[in-house]
C-alpha cells in the first residue's frame, strides 16, 4: 500500500474528517465550498464556535486533517458549488 495512502487513512480515522463532518451538518448559513479545509482552518487559529459557525465540531488534530480535507474538498467541489447555486438534483441507484 502506498506510504501517501495509508497516511491518508490514517488521517481520516483518527479525529473524524472535517470535510466528513460537515457534509450533513445542514446549518444554514454553513460553508458549503472547502467546508471542511475552512473548518481546519478555523480551528488552527483558534477559533471557539466550530458548532456555530459550521455545524460540526472541529477535528482533534486539524493539521494532519487539513491535507485530507482540501483533497476531498476539492473532490466534491462540483457538487458544493450546485449546491451554493441552489442546483437540486435527484440521484437514484441501486440495483
Amino acid at each position: 500500500m502506498n506510504k501517501a495512502l495509508l497516511a491518508l487513512l490514517m488521517t481520516l480515522h483518527m479525529g473524524g474528517c472535517a470535510s466528513v463532518r460537515t457534509l450533513d451538518a445542514a446549518k444554514p448559513g454553513a460553508p458549503v465550498v472547502y467546508s471542511g479545509t475552512r473548518l481546519d482552518l478555523y480551528a488552527l487559529q483558534g477559533g471557539c464556535c466550530a458548532t456555530e459557525r459550521f455545524g460540526a465540531e472541529a477535528p482533534r488534530y486539524p493539521g494532519a486533517d487539513l491535507p485530507a480535507s482540501a483533497l476531498l474538498d476539492t473532490l466534491l467541489l462540483p457538487l458544493s458549488v450546485l449546491t451554493v447555486l441552489g442546483v437540486g438534483f435527484q440521484a437514484s441507484g441501486g440495483l
